[in-house]
């Protein structure tokens, strides 16, 4: 059986808002997704002994739990208990996107994963139970599964596929020795009684949409950034770097930690990307939902 290698994609909030607390503990959000070519890759091959075998190598600094622990593992795992496949696979994972960054590496490895194993076993799902798995391993899943920029709602495992933006050059820049666990960004921004309600002026999603980019140009937000950068100023101070350097927009990914400037022109990124000699720093480009689709080999969306 010949091996099959997938891209697992990083993403970036272009704007994300936290609106309350859930009943069931989780947070409302409402996020949009914006895909980015920054990547790791998944490897599938035949193993000679049932179950999963997993290695890791590459860009490693928070891979230290156990392999079973591993969202690449548990989404194999759980597509071949749904399945029912008893043959064996070896996987090798490639870490590029580097973790604890807000960059969604890990809920990209386990969406590749999903994707790939599909492939490499000859099978299919249907999209609703596919989504599901999805779901189960993590409330960014879903997204991954189509890429894009995509709205996002609920605790972001609600996805909508929105028209893409124009290209734009992405420097990534992932602070070295800082990380930010999500559970206590969630923490700061409480402890800042930062409030957690948006004002009902602006209700409307489509709003929330068209606010964030145009043909023309942007305006990225990101309700964590004061909490983080309350307890960071080094993550302010890499925004501050990336507009005088240039870039268009500059936000927060995610919860953080990784900090992401906009930019015109790939040049203008490799230039921006000199001032942080420091600093672990990717320059890549937005994908669009077309490009994605054709580099996971998806079947297009009815």
């Amino acid at each position: 059986m010949p091996a099959v290698r997938v891209p697992a994609f990083a993403k970036v909030n272009l704007r994300l808002e936290v609106l309350g607390r859930r009943p069931d503990g989780y947070h409302e959000l409402r996020t949009i997704f914006q895909s980015i070519s920054l990547h790791d890759d998944i490897v599938f091959r035949a193993a000679s002994r049932p179950g999963i075998e997993l290695a890791i190598r590459g860009n490693l600094e928070l891979e230290s739990e156990p392999v079973e622990h591993n969202l690449v593992y548990r989404a194999v795992e759980a597509l071949r208990r749904a399945l029912r496949i008893r043959s064996g696979v070896r996987l090798e994972l490639i870490k590029r996107i580097p973790a604890g960054r807000g960059l969604g590496g890990g809920s990209s490895d386990a969406a590749a994963g999903l994707i790939g194993y599909l492939r490499f076993a000859g099978r299919t799902l249907p999209a609703e139970r596919l989504v599901e798995i999805a779901a189960s391993l993590g409330a960014d899943v879903p997204f991954f599964l189509f890429g894009g920029r995509a709205l996002g709602i609920g605790r972001g495992n609600e996805i909508y596929p929105l028209p893409d933006i124009p290209r734009r050059a992405v420097l990534v820049v992932s602070p070295q020795g800082i990380s930010v666990p999500t559970a206590d960004a969630y923490r700061w921004l409480r402890a800042r009684r930062v409030t957690l309600t948006k004002p009902a002026a602006d209700p409307k999603l489509w709003r929330f949409c068209a606010l964030c980019w145009s043909s023309l140009g942007g305006s990225l937000s990101n309700d964590f950034e004061a909490a983080v950068f309350g307890r960071h100023p080094r993550l302010a101070a890499i925004k501050r770097v990336l507009l005088r350097g240039g870039a268009m927009e500059a936000a927060l990914a995610g919860s953080g930690s990784a900090v992401f400037g906009l930019f015109q022109y790939p040049a203008q990124a490799r230039r921006a990307a000199l001032g942080f000699s420091n600093e672990q720093t990717f320059v890549c480009e937005t994908l669009s939902r077309e490009r994605y689709r054709r580099a996971l080999k998806l079947a297009r969306s009815s």
